[in-house]
């Protein structure tokens, strides 16, 4: 990033090595700005939301992935949500965006989004072989099958593996080829297949609401605290259609964006209802 240097109009004192007063103010000024505009560290999740007073944020094991998204990076505060084609998503319902780059095409939508985060959690710990998603015709596809260079071929419903058809590794181009095809293939009902049913009072970050669906959706917990009562307090993310960038949702609770448990048999977030007892986890 460059920084313009505002040279003041007139004579102006030189000084040693022929930078002038002004010049060497203009670029102490501009320096100043680049530093104090952009960080160079973005927030985390839990460094911009503070649990309301009387609650305590949930820690979890550094290497979880309950922890891993309470870390995860935010975009700068104010940023809108955009749509994959550079737009901006007309419904904005947000408090936070995360940095959580889009391909320029239609294919990172809700359950897409869930996957990503997954993938990408276990992709940073270099655990390629927990890296593993069902389509939607019921066929694994895990990949440690793609880093051996294997590559599925779809013909209608029926697929089925090429051995050493693609590109062999576990560098990051393999792996981006690995998750557009999960994008292209999988959805709510195929991810819905692939998770365990919980009871809210177990809810922990990484933990979803999934009504599954053409069209279904799902929205992620991403944060957990909890009161010294005993109430959970949450936040949600989530992507939507079109693709569109994963962020935090708003609530309508006296702690918004903070989420509460619901009591009712229907569960409201902004954009999509769920029926409550619809809450699911990984099972690993």
């Amino acid at each position: 990033m460059v920084g313009r240097i505002y040279q003041t109009g007139g004579d102006s004192l030189k000084l040693e090595f022929g930078f002038s007063l002004g010049s060497r103010l203009g670029f102490y000024l501009s320096a100043l700005f680049v530093l104090f505009s952009f960080p160079i560290d973005p927030e985390s999740i839990q460094e911009r939301f503070t649990p309301p007073n009387g609650y305590s944020r949930t820690n979890y094991p550094k290497e979880s992935f309950s922890s891993y998204l309470q870390n995860f990076p935010l975009k700068p505060k104010g940023s809108p949500v955009l749509l994959y084609n550079g737009n901006q998503k007309q419904n904005q319902v947000h408090v936070a965006v995360l940095d959580f780059p889009l391909l320029k095409r239609d294919l990172i939508q809700c359950a897409d989004a869930v996957m990503k985060l997954r993938a990408e959690y276990f992709y940073a710990k270099k655990e390629w072989g927990k890296i593993q998603f069902t389509i939607s015709n019921g066929m694994e596809v895990p990949f440690s099958r793609f880093v051996r260079g294997d590559r599925v071929v779809v013909k209608g419903n029926k697929t089925s593996w090429k051995v050493g058809f693609g590109k062999k590794g576990t560098n990051r181009d393999v792996f981006e080829e690995y998750l557009q095809f999960i994008y292209s293939y999988a959805g709510t009902i195929s991810l819905k297949s692939e998770l365990r049913k919980k009871q809210l009072h177990q809810m922990e970050p990484g933990d979803v609401w999934i009504e599954a669906g053409s069209p279904g959706h799902v929205v992620m917990v991403v944060d957990k605290a909890m009161g010294k009562d005993g109430q959970t307090i949450f936040l949600l993310a989530q992507s939507y259609m079109p693709s569109q960038e994963m962020h935090i949702l708003k609530s309508e609770t006296e702690f918004s964006p903070w989420f509460v448990l619901p009591k009712a048999d229907r569960f409201q977030t902004p954009e999509w209802e769920f029926p409550t007892k619809e809450f699911y986890g990984f099972v690993k």
